[in-house]
């Protein structure tokens, strides 16, 4: 018997090895490399691209080279998934031959948004839903319980992918999912399901099969306890769309976040509230964010960040306390931990404030995650806030990126988040000079400044 091949494949970034090895040389990552059986298979004859039946049906099949300039710029057909939310992220809606990743922990409600989806998907053109991890009753159980439309949804409970596109070619779906990709299994790998291997070889014929059909695509991911999808990184890379839904327990809303996306913008928000009747869009989310106190408390502050393509009101609260320890605590709570404490020695050098007796936390409220820096000058003046006792105006917005010399820099769309904080009820705000609108906007005093120090006074004048 011929020797059964192997290669050893990067969990973080999908570098192939022939040998094993403590570090991958590509990521740098240490002992992130699993090994994989490859399938034997006899050598195939030669062909060109066109005649071979792998590329048969592709939307873009070989057809001879082409100028760049003669290439077809129609635009791509779409259709929407009956979610505005879920469209958003998606950059418009669903893509015939798309294939789109939604992961998620357990329990964040992916399983709850693809089912409602599915079902009224349904109503229009033909979809299947396969599962693996529940039963079919379980399924319909929850169709049930949500009052969604059962009558033309398809489902069918399979976990072997050959049978699964088999079903699929003579059923010929608009729209699959696959729930999930973790128990998908084809019989020439040598592997248990859920493996790298398993994982990256069904996920590679599935794609295939969209492309070949035209056929919407969605699979269902599980996540580490880091919160990255399980798998190797390369499941990301085959996809054309990856999304991930988060939650925190205690909370009722959920958020779908764009993490790559073909075609369209990346880093799209999408906000959703988990009720009986199952996931409802939440059309304005900066209301939920914004739930604040009606008793003003110091080191509370609110900032305009963007997400994808619209501006997002949340708030900042800081809390700064005398430490008891050698070495202050420094915790953040969907902040940047680094961030924070680069903020701290910019506000000591130019702000003439010394936090390093001090225990400092910050955090944002409502489970968002801020990963830009126009919260900079925010973070810096909550901290200024709670340390003073000083309570800030609630109808005052901050927003700026701070550099290391202490100047404030101009944030993108600084029009639009001045806007959207107008529309709030908000009527004063500090912001960079170079964001300052050209026209004065109606029940907004905006506030320009270029230094740390001037931003501060202006921000704790009263």
């Amino acid at each position: 018997m011929a020797k059964a091949k192997t290669a050893f494949v990067c969990n973080e970034c999908g570098s192939d090895y022939a040998k094993w090895q403590g570090q991958c040389q590509a990521c740098k990552a240490w002992n992130s490399l699993s090994e994989i059986r490859l399938t034997s298979s006899k050598t195939p004859a030669r062909v060109s691209a066109s005649q071979d039946p792998r590329y048969q049906g592709y939307a873009g099949a070989i057809t001879g080279i082409q100028s760049l300039s003669d290439v077809d710029l129609t635009d791509v057909p779409r259709f929407s998934s009956g979610a505005s939310e879920f469209d958003r992220v998606l950059g418009g809606g669903l893509v015939p031959g798309g294939v789109v990743l939604i992961g998620g922990h357990p329990g964040a409600g992916k399983s709850t948004l693809l089912l409602q989806t599915m079902c009224w998907l349904a109503q229009q053109q033909s979809a299947l839903y396969v599962t693996g991890e529940e039963s079919l009753q379980q399924v319909a159980m929850r169709a049930q319980r949500l009052g969604l439309p059962m009558d033309n949804l398809k489902m069918l409970s399979e976990t072997n992918v050959e049978a699964i596109l088999n079903t699929a070619q003579q059923l010929k779906p608009k729209v699959m999912v696959i729930d999930s990709i973790q128990v998908m299994h084809l019989d020439g790998v040598e592997s248990a399901p859920g493996s790298v291997s398993q994982v990256r070889e069904s996920a590679a014929v599935l794609t295939r099969f969209a492309k070949q059909t035209q056929t919407v695509v969605l699979l269902v991911g599980h996540v580490t306890k880091d919160g990255s999808l399980a798998g190797p990184k390369v499941l990301e890379h085959m996809v054309d769309c990856s999304v991930l839904l988060e939650g925190s327990e205690d909370s009722r809303f959920r958020t779908l976040r764009g993490m790559k996306n073909r075609f369209g913008a990346v880093n799209e928000l999408g906000v959703f509230a988990m009720l009986e009747n199952g996931l409802k869009e939440v059309k304005n989310p900066s209301s939920i964010f914004l739930n604040r106190s009606n008793h003003p408390t110091a080191g509370s502050l609110v900032v305009v960040i963007w997400e994808g393509t619209r501006p997002l009101l949340v708030e900042l609260q800081a809390l700064v306390d005398d430490s008891p320890l050698g070495n202050p605590r420094r915790v953040t709570v969907g902040f940047d931990h680094n961030r924070l404490a680069m903020l701290l020695a910019v506000l000591h050098k130019h702000g003439g404030l010394l936090t390093s007796d001090q225990d400092v936390y910050l955090n944002v409220v409502g489970g968002v995650k801020v990963s830009e820096t126009s919260a900079d000058l925010a973070a810096i003046s909550a901290v200024v806030s709670s340390f003073r006792d000083r309570v800030l105006p609630h109808d005052l917005v901050v927003m700026g990126e701070v550099g290391l010399s202490g100047e404030i820099r101009p944030v993108a769309s600084g029009q639009e988040r001045i806007s959207e904080a107008a529309k709030h009820g908000f009527t004063r705000a500090v912001v960079p000079k170079a964001n300052c609108p050209k026209k004065p906007i109606k029940g907004m005093t905006v506030i320009g400044v270029e230094r740390l120090s001037e931003a501060l006074d202006a921000i704790f004048e009263n």
